[in-house]
């Protein structure tokens, strides 16, 4: 196999592995009631408690209305909390219940764990080899997700 069917199949077998393992290792125990979108739902609300649902719509790239969704399912879940603003009833602020934060925390550890394996395999050399490689992969994401956007 050339270089080129070596990088194109371990990244569609890295994709998909990402996907399936991560939720086989999140999606468990105390959180087997929730989805992998939902955990990505709750990293994007993060920490702050200052999280708006059009700032978290926008950085998960879905409508208003997707969120409100997820989040409606969330909230009877108990992983997260709603309020709208005092000065402006427009604005809703969500945040992580305690049980939403431990949630977080359980994902940030296996994103932890996970790089972590990464950069433990490589020498101090390869890591900004790497860190160009994946930021050449992202470029690439991005760019094609607005050139979708345009279509």
């Amino acid at each position: 196999m050339d270089a080129y069917e070596t990088i194109n199949d371990t990244l569609v077998s890295l994709f998909k592995d990402i996907l399936k393992l991560e939720e086989e290792a999140i999606i468990t125990g105390e959180f087997s009631d929730i989805t992998n979108n939902d955990m990505h739902i709750i990293e994007a609300i993060g920490l702050s408690g200052k999280s708006t649902m059009s700032a978290v719509a926008k950085k998960l790239g879905i409508t208003a209305g997707s969120l409100t969704s997820a989040v409606n399912s969330l909230v009877n879940k108990k992983y997260v909390l709603r309020k709208r603003s005092q000065e402006d009833r427009r604005v809703v602020f969500i945040g992580l219940t305690p049980k939403g934060v431990r949630a977080y925390d359980h994902h940030r550890e296996y994103h932890r764990q996970m790089t972590n394996a990464v950069i433990q395999r490589l020498g101090e050399e390869e890591i900004p080899v790497l860190l160009k490689t994946l930021k050449g992969l992202s470029d690439f994401f991005r760019g094609y997700q607005e050139m979708e956007k345009k279509i």
